[in-house]
């Protein structure tokens, strides 16, 4: 899947997303179910879009839609685990800093909803793939010239 996309599983399916540089993926899992999702999300907030047709594009909306599919499955917010990857300094327009503000939107979103961040790999300057694991709720981060990382 790709920037702007959204996806839910239940174990075994592993999602796998790529292109993840400034953009940032929230996984949100439920141990108990074995359900999780994520979101690759490309810009902060959808109150900056004029036209808001694509909510998984905004980290703020991203969030808020993925926690409703998961709730829908029968999942209480209560056992939401939340992980947070990319938000890359990827521009050399220190200005933007569009992966700096995904995070920070991130972060603030999950709070909103009181999910916890258990684990996040975010900022530097080098892009980033990922695989989330439904049955275990890992996150394989994979770079260019940098080990696996497993979070």
């Amino acid at each position: 899947m790709g920037i702007g996309a959204c996806a839910l599983a239940r174990s075994p399916v592993k999602i796998k997303t790529f292109g993840l540089g400034s953009c940032v993926v929230i996984t949100l899992y439920d141990r108990q179910e074995r359900i999780g999702g994520l979101v690759h999300t490309m810009l902060p907030s959808i109150s900056d879009a004029r036209i808001k047709d694509k909510p998984f594009k905004y980290t703020d909306s991203g969030i808020e839609h993925l926690a409703t599919e998961i709730l829908r499955e029968g999942s209480p917010r209560k056992r939401f685990e939340a992980k947070l990857v990319g938000g890359a300094h990827m521009f050399e327009n220190r200005n933007l800093n569009i992966g700096e503000r995904n995070i920070k939107y991130a972060k603030n979103t999950l709070e909103k909803f009181e999910i916890p961040i258990i684990s996040e790999d975010t900022g530097k300057n080098y892009g980033r793939t990922i695989t989330l694991d439904t049955s275990t709720g890992d996150l394989l981060i994979r770079t260019i010239l940098r080990a696996d990382k497993i979070i």
